[in-house]
Formats: structure tokens, sequence, C-alpha cells
């Protein structure tokens, strides 16, 4: 397994070891010790499916309180898929990091309890995995606009399909600050 950092210290890209020949290929997809070794200690406690179609975006959520680690992964497709930090008090408030992930390159990305996610499919369809450290919590769960100028994710596609909920999420600088997460808790 390999891990390789980002800008955002507490995110970061992981490539498990795929075995392939002829027959397809096997490949771990979690184990909790390897898994801590890296830094995720967070138990998990829920796995999530979603099937998207091209163009769909969505995002950027996350869970306050109650906030969610999410370890996700493609299993066939390919998204372009983006963790914000929004944690009060944080350095790197507002920062944001974006990796595609596929079926075919495997990679996951763990994005830490305290940031928002979401990504933007760019396949004809995506079967996309989450482990979440946290239940969800319809009660706790806000977003941030996806095309925020200030936080200015570069999205590689400009005509995106969004729910209604997600075309009128406030942008980070109108979210009241008791609705987001704090830095180093």
């Amino acid at each position: 397994m390999r891990v390789i950092e980002t800008k955002l210290p507490e995110v970061f890209i992981i490539e498990p070891k795929v075995f392939g020949d002829a027959r397809g290929f096997f490949q771990e997809t979690w184990q909790r010790m390897r898994y801590e070794d890296i830094g995720i200690k967070e138990p998990f406690v829920q796995d999530n499916l979603s099937f998207s179609t091209r163009g769909v975006l969505r995002g950027l959520h996350y869970q306050n309180p109650n906030t969610q680690g999410k370890l996700v992964s493609v299993v066939q497709g390919e998204v372009f898929d983006v963790a914000v930090d929004i944690r009060r008090g944080s350095p790197t408030f507002g920062e944001w990091v974006g990796v595609h992930l596929s079926g075919e390159n495997h990679r996951q990305l763990w994005v830490p309890p305290g940031f928002a996610h979401g990504f933007c499919v760019m396949s004809d369809t995506v079967y996309f995995t989450y482990k979440c450290t946290g239940l969800y919590n319809p009660a706790a769960e806000g977003g941030i606009l996806w095309n925020d100028p200030e936080v200015g994710i570069e999205w590689p596609l400009q005509e995106v399909i969004l729910s209604d909920k997600d075309k009128v999420y406030p942008q980070l600088k109108d979210v009241k600050p008791d609705r987001l997460p704090l830095y180093g808790k």
C-alpha cells in the first residue's frame, strides 16, 4: 500500500496493492491494522454506495456535530473527488484538494472529520463507495456551494447536474461559525 501526501496534511491518497492476472484482479480495500498504521484510527461504522451518471456533482457535504471521516473510492467509472478544510481555526481553512479516483486506478481518498466532501462524475456512470466514521445524521448535515468563488475549486466540468439542495448551499464565508467544525476537536 502506498500513501501519497497532499497539500492538506490530514488528507491523503491511498494506493492499495492490486493483484491482477488474466482472470481479473484482487484488492484489499481496508484492513484495520494497516490503515491505523497510516493514521486512520477512527472506527468505521457505516458503508455507503452511490450510483451516478456523467456530469452529476454531489457536494460539498459535511456534518456538524457528528462529523464523519470518509474513506472514498470508485468501484467502476471515474470521478473528480474533492475535500475542503472547513474547520474553524485551521491553518488550511478554506483550502481544497482534488484527485481523480477510478475503477482503473484503484485509488482511495481519506477525507478526515471536519472536511466538506464532494465529487463530480467524469465517466458515463460511476459506482462510488464511502466508509464512514460516523453515522449519517440528517439534523447535523450541512453543505457549502460547489462553485464557491473564494474556495476556488477547479472542477473539470462546468456544466453539472445538481440536487435542489446542492444548488442553494451557502458560500463558506456565509456559514454561521457554530455550524462549522472546530479545528483540533
